[in-house]
């Protein structure tokens, strides 16, 4: 082919090109209207679509033919025709178009296809409505992506109120100092995360004995048990149902984990009451939150209340569908749950140290008090002024002796209803034996501890029935009977008791008791052996003591002796008169170092050797000087002192040697004063010839011997003590032996004495 053919060839192509595309632009207008990526829509101004793109006909799924003569609002959603009716129309009249409404369309297979709508409305130009042309875009993706943005924005600022909750959490955890504070935080912030219907927090106790079998055997083991720490907004009926439903299966009911409990058939089959619990509360769910130690123990669970709104209420957007909760809050709540777990741990470790601080200082009061009990007597009532009412409401004291039981005790910590206590005095011992269960404590030889007796148990070991309404009277909550036991002898049981007002006992009571007991049992052992050695002494005493003194003409003399007041009523003092021939008395005082029953041994060897020197009457050195020398013969164990004397009643002549003694008192004419014996050495000590001082007793005038019982104080030396008996003597110097000895121990003696006293009053006939 030539060029020009070439040419020519290219230019008629070019011209049907060119013929085409201007046959396309002729008809580009239809074809766009019909075949548009969105959907055309023209109206009449009532709505009613008189013209309508096949576009939009395939996105709806209906020919044109019946899209035509319908009513715009008769394509959308109820939701649509809503927004159409109360919004499109109104702004389409005010305000003459509208721009990207989202509205549902309905198609013929009644899906709903999301769309944009923009409409115009054409006026007349009397401003009349003519007509409203309509554009509708497919809004799928996009209402997918603003979904998936509000979403995102959700999902962040959920993750942020969960982070602000845990921070909330974990300040107010770490100022939590008690488990109610800790139960407080953990409900409180829980229930407000999740905006729940109520929530509660129950707590795992790990139980406490049953009351022990009336026949013997076992103690019943302890069961756990679920109690509510905190409750907001559950009802406690609720609470109860799921205690009770975990009860005996508390490990499985924990070791479930963070699980939603649905009201269903399923849960109607299984836990009927439970299921009817929550209904009965309006509760469609709830959520079930461990909480667990450091070390993985359950220590209880959060219960969270979720469901719909009463009946009148909005309808919450925000709150979690009944049944459901986000992996967010799932992760919230393990995390409270863990976080709840050690606030408790560290909480309770505080209230135990605090405990245990109180009753390390209350046992500490115990054994004070205790130390300074002397007898039995004392030692049972400053027990139950320990008692009650600040461990027990009741306080029972059984003693074995050697005659049987005896109840010594029995307190009640009211003193209105201490009556109820005094009326079961007529069962007690020794009327009767031991009463269950402080026979039983004796009989094991352990700690009985009883929870919740209730009457059938209260029948079976009470058998009188005006006993049985009397201790019911009691309204026992728990009782503990621990045995006393010392230096392997079971000295009794103390036995104490709750009422309900004041609840069980607990295992630290338990603790507490048994400390108190053995205290109790030492200090009871202390004071029997106590008034055993002072039975002893007594009559130790009367028999080494002589008789009361003769009757010496010429002579009115009067005694007393008085036992110390600490330690055993038992001492080494001593004193003697004797009448002599040819009308003389051999008087003698003395004070054996010590103040047991040896020393009152040493002294009554002492007296006997003494009264056998007076058979060859010799004078009162001479007497020291025998026992000095005899000493080492007669095996006495103990040093002494003492004061001999005789006396010529006709002519008043005194002689009178000392061993190491305090001397004499002579009162004449008003006036008091001590006679000049000088002392030779103690009774024991290496020998040393004593002195003899020889002088007058005038007609009326009164010798008083004494021992240092009665001039000694811890507060003053001798001299001082010396000094007080002086100016008493001379105070009373008018009265006779009798009322003096009595005036001088009123005035020196005092009510707590550390020594023995002797006190002689010889008085010369006028």
């Amino acid at each position: 082919m030539t060029a020009p053919h070439v040419a020519a060839a290219e230019r008629r192509h070019e011209g049907d090109q060119r013929a085409r595309l201007d046959q396309l632009l002729e008809d580009d207008p239809a074809d766009l209207y019909e075949n548009a990526p969105c959907g055309y829509l023209s109206t009449l101004p009532d709505g009613t679509i008189v013209k309508v793109n096949r576009t939009m006909c395939t996105w709806l799924g209906l020919p044109a033919e019946q899209v035509l003569r319908t009513r715009l609002r008769d394509l959308l959603s109820t939701g649509g025709q809503v927004f159409h009716d109360t919004h499109l129309a109104p702004l389409l009249r005010m305000q003459g178009a509208v721009r990207e409404v989202a509205l549902d369309v309905v198609r013929a297979d009644g899906s709903l296809l999301p769309c944009l709508v923009n409409a115009v409305e054409v006026r007349g130009p009397d401003g009349q409505a003519l007509m409203v042309r309509a554009t509708l875009f497919e809004a799928t993706a996009r209402r997918r992506y603003e979904r998936e943005i509000l979403a995102a924005h959700r999902a962040a600022e959920a993750s942020e109120a969960r982070s602000r909750t845990l921070h909330q959490v974990v300040v107010e955890l770490a100022g939590a100092t008690s488990v109610a504070d800790v139960a407080s935080v953990v409900v409180q912030q829980a229930g407000s995360a999740l905006r729940t219907r109520g929530a509660a927090l129950l707590l795992v106790d790990e139980g406490t004995p049953g009351p022990a079998p009336v026949g013997g055997g076992p103690v019943p083991a302890a069961e756990p048990e679920l109690f509510v720490a905190r409750s907001d907004g559950l009802p406690v009926e609720l609470l109860t149902e799921l205690a009770t439903a975990a009860g005996g299966r508390i490990a499985l009911e924990l070791a479930e984990g963070l699980r939603v409990v649905t009201v269903d058939q399923r849960l109607h089959e299984r836990r009927p009451r439970v299921a009817a619990a929550l209904e009965a509360a309006r509760l469609r769910a709830m959520a079930v939150v461990p909480v667990v130690a450091a070390d993985t123990r359950r220590l209880g669970v959060l219960v969270l209340g979720l469901g719909g709104p009463d009946d009148g209420e909005l309808i919450d957007l925000d709150a979690p569908e009944a049944g459901e909760l986000s992996d967010g809050d799932v992760d919230l709540l393990w995390t409270l749950g863990r976080q709840a777990g050690q606030a408790l741990e560290r909480a309770k470790l505080r209230e135990q140290t605090i405990r245990q601080a109180e009753r390390s200082a209350f046992l500490l009061h115990a054994a004070r008090q205790m130390a300074g009990a002397t007898g039995v007597g004392e030692t049972v009532e400053r027990l139950a002024d320990l008692a009650v009412p600040q461990l027990a409401d009741v306080c029972l004291l059984d003693l074995v002796t050697e005659h049987g039981a005896r109840r010594v005790v029995a307190r009640h910590g009211d003193p209105a209803r201490q009556h109820v206590v005094d009326a079961l005095l007529e069962w007690a011992p020794p009327a009767r034996e031991l009463p269950y269960p402080a026979q039983r404590a004796l009989a094991e030889g352990r700690t009985q501890w009883l929870v919740a007796p209730d009457d059938a148990w209260l029948a079976g070991v009470v058998r009188d029935p005006r006993e049985l309404a009397a201790v019911q009277q009691l309204e026992l909550a728990s009782i503990i009977s621990v045995p006393l036991v010392a230096e392997g002898r079971s000295l009794g049981a103390l036995t104490l008791s709750t009422d309900r007002r004041r609840g069980p006992f607990t295992a630290g009571d338990v603790e507490v008791v048994e400390q108190l007991a053995n205290q109790v049992a030492l200090v009871m052992a202390k004071a029997q052996r106590y008034e055993l050695e002072a039975r002893t002494s007594h009559t130790l005493q009367a028999t080494l003591l002589p008789p009361p003194p003769p009757q010496v003409p010429g002579m009115t003399v009067a005694v007393r002796y008085l036992a110390a007041t600490s330690g055993v009523e038992i001492g080494g003092d001593f004193y003697d008169v004797a009448p002599l021939p040819g009308d003389h008395v051999a008087i003698a005082v003395g004070d054996v170092v010590g103040h047991d029953i040896t020393a009152a041994a040493t002294m009554g060897q002492l007296r006997s050797v003494y009264r056998a020197l007076l058979v060859e009457a010799p004078a009162p050195a001479a007497v020291i000087d025998r026992l000095q020398a005899s000493w080492p013969l007669l095996g006495l164990q103990r040093m002494a002192t003492a004061l001999f004397a005789t006396l010529d009643l006709p002519t008043g002549l005194l002689h009178v040697a000392s061993a190491g003694h305090p001397p004499p008192l002579l009162i004449a004419d008003g006036r008091a004063e001590y006679l000049p014996v000088r002392p030779s050495r103690m009774l024991g000590a290496p020998p040393a010839p004593a002195v003899e001082w020889s002088g007058a007793v005038p007609p009326g005038a009164t010798l008083v011997l004494f021992t240092d019982g009665l001039v000694e104080s811890r507060s003053s030396d001798i001299d001082a003590g010396l000094g007080r008996l002086r100016a008493a003597a001379e105070r009373w110097a008018a009265v006779g032996p009798d009322e003096l000895c009595d005036r001088l121990l009123a005035d020196l003696a005092g009510t707590h004495r550390a020594d023995d006293i002797a006190l002689l009053a010889l008085t010369r006939d006028a």
